[in-house]
């Protein structure tokens, strides 16, 4: 365990549920775990046990919360799930944090399979409807200039994004047609208790965190993550974005919130020590932001920078978000007035210090 983590408290330690079947955290809140074919190998959903009202009367039943990408193995521990862990009642409602492909990905399939109505911001909506239908500017192939203007000239990395152009709908093949909205400061019932809804921004369009208080439990999706800092990007749908910034500002959000909530992350294990986390993601940040600072001595595009902020072998997937914040970071930096941004003549964005 690194120093950092050994700030945070791990109530279940070790222990994970494996795939395909759950962990009960505390009455009728399950924790499942699927896997990602990525280097960020597994991601956790939640189940709650509820009852909504429906035309025909009450109904007992779960509220799941993200879904998995859609891949054969995924829909395989769903159905062991259904089988063995949901005691017989259906699934009632499916709510997801934001428009990611492990978060919303099977969202489509869990709707039909069960019946059941999509929850969601509309900003997670939109862009996820976006994304899936490959409409351009969202669709992978964008990407491919905005990051050769940032100085991303490798021809054969250039060529595997451009090949990318679908790799969103692979993963989220369909998303519902329609879906009820969720928003900052929504008050939700789910089985006899109060869940705020929390926005955050600057990972995502419209990212949607849940606390409930009785519990003092923080589902927060990718917002506060134990191991590892949410990836805050500027993409070619939004290039003059501040993510970092709203990112940030998004952390707020959180400040009238107990110290020993239980966070239950996307990523990770379930932890408390929420605002001692919080402080290591403001000073991780700091600490990029003053190294890029630094770096911008001389003129720096985002691609020079990368090197910096990620000093390891990348392959394409992982390029294109360290791309992605490298450039939030020196957007930040610019933004706040630190830096100046030039098109040189080459075509290429470059940063130097004000």
């Amino acid at each position: 365990m690194n120093p950092l983590e050994a700030q945070l408290d791990y109530p279940l330690g070790e222990t994970l549920p494996d795939t395909g079947s759950t962990l009960e955290i505390a009455p009728g809140l399950r924790w499942l775990r699927m896997g990602l074919p990525f280097a960020l190998n597994h991601i956790n959903l939640w189940l709650l046990e509820d009852e909504i009202e429906t035309e025909t009367g009450p109904v007992r039943g779960w509220t799941v919360i993200d879904c998995g990408i859609s891949s054969d193995a995924t829909r395989e521990a769903w159905e062991r799930i259904f089988a063995t862990e949901l005691r017989g009642l259906p699934i009632i409602r499916v709510l997801v944090t934001h428009c990611h492909p492990d978060h919303v990905g099977l969202a489509d399939w869990l709707c039909q399979r069960w019946n059941a109505p999509l929850w969601m911001s509309t900003g997670e909506f939109g862009f996820a409807r976006m994304m899936a239908a490959s409409l351009p500017g969202v669709e992978g192939t964008a990407m491919v200039p905005h990051f050769a203007r940032h100085g991303l000239t490798d021809p054969g990395l250039l060529e595997q994004l451009g090949a990318r152009r679908a790799y969103y709908a692979r993963l989220v093949p369909s998303v519902p047609q329609s879906y009820r909205r969720l928003h900052d400061g929504q008050l939700l019932q789910i089985g006899g208790d109060e869940w705020r809804a929390i926005a955050g921004f600057g990972h995502s369009p419209e990212h949607i965190a849940l606390y409930s208080a009785k519990r003092n439990i923080l589902i927060a999706g990718d917002m506060v993550l134990p191991r590892i800092s949410t990836n805050v990007s500027v993409f070619a749908v939004e290039p003059e974005s501040n993510p970092v910034q709203q990112y940030l500002d998004s952390l707020s959000a959180y400040a009238d919130l107990p110290d020993d909530t239980l966070v239950l992350p996307s990523h990770g294990k379930p932890f408390r020590g929420l605002h001692v986390r919080i402080g290591q993601l403001r000073d991780h940040h700091a600490a990029r932001l003053d190294e890029v600072m630094e770096a911008c001595s001389a003129p720096q595009s985002a691609s020079d920078i990368v090197p910096i902020m990620f000093p390891r072998p990348l392959d394409a997937h992982q390029i294109s978000f360290a791309m992605g914040e490298a450039l939030a970071h020196l957007h930040k930096l610019w933004f706040d007035g630190a830096l100046r941004r030039r098109l040189d003549d080459d075509g290429i964005v470059r940063f130097l210090r004000a």
